[in-house]
């Protein structure tokens, strides 16, 4: 079983470690496929202006830059601890109620997608570059430093179809409302400080690449979850 984490902030976003030591975390752990997935915030509100205010969102103009900063990290880890490292971002639509807020990972992004755009723009851009789509958070969280993210659950009548998977754990929350549904799921960290390397995680049964990585998640066979501790 593949030990995995899709869920990781660096300082390209909001997080505190920088990429490369992010890197050398996972990789020293044992851990065998991550994801790097910084914000890509909305700035059509207020909210989302600060996210851009304080740089910490990817966008169109540093998008280039982070791509090549992950590949070249991505041919390193592979080297030095046979770890496979996946672009992504995590599209966040932040709005002043949790009702109107959702986060969504796109995973082995090809191409820049915008957070202001539709759901529906997202999803159809996120199948044209043949991306993953993971709900983050979609449930009440129990950090009160954590704003609640509601809008893809309280909406999955119409969105679910499109969602490739659900975060059933993040961090230390376990959602359990999404194996009621019989969702898709996996669980990940939601990594923005070295702690939390330890918490929720994703094992899958399948090879190590890309392509059977996202297979597998979107078939959900061989998945199980496990929580990671020192």
């Amino acid at each position: 079983m593949l030990l995995c984490d899709f869920h990781i902030h660096t300082t390209y976003s909001d997080g505190s470690v920088e990429l490369r030591r992010t890197i050398d975390l996972f990789g020293q752990a044992g851990f065998d496929v991550i994801a790097i997935t910084d914000h890509a915030v909305n700035g059509d509100n207020p909210v989302g202006k600060l996210a851009h205010r304080f740089k910490y969102s990817i966008t169109a103009a540093n998008f280039g830059q982070y791509m090549a900063h992950i590949r070249e990290e991505a041919e390193r880890a592979l080297d030095k601890y046979g770890m496979l490292v996946i672009p992504g971002i995590e599209i966040t639509k932040n709005h002043l109620t949790t009702d109107n807020s959702a986060h969504m990972l796109i995973i082995d992004i090809k191409d820049f997608i915008p957070a202001c755009i539709s759901y529906e723009e997202i999803f159809l851009e996120a199948k044209k570059q043949n991306a993953l789509t993971i709900a983050c958070h979609p449930h009440y969280m129990s950090a009160k430093s954590d704003r609640d993210t509601l809008f893809l659950w309280n909406n999955r009548d119409k969105y679910a179809r499109y969602i490739d998977a659900w975060e059933i754990a993040n961090r230390d929350d376990v959602f359990n409302v999404i194996s009621l549904k019989k969702y898709p799921y996996i669980a990940n960290s939601d990594f923005h400080k070295p702690r939390h390397l330890y918490s929720w995680k994703t094992l899958l049964n399948c090879t190590k690449d890309t392509d059977a990585v996202k297979q597998c998640i979107k078939h959900n066979k061989g998945v199980a979850l496990t929580l990671f501790r020192n």
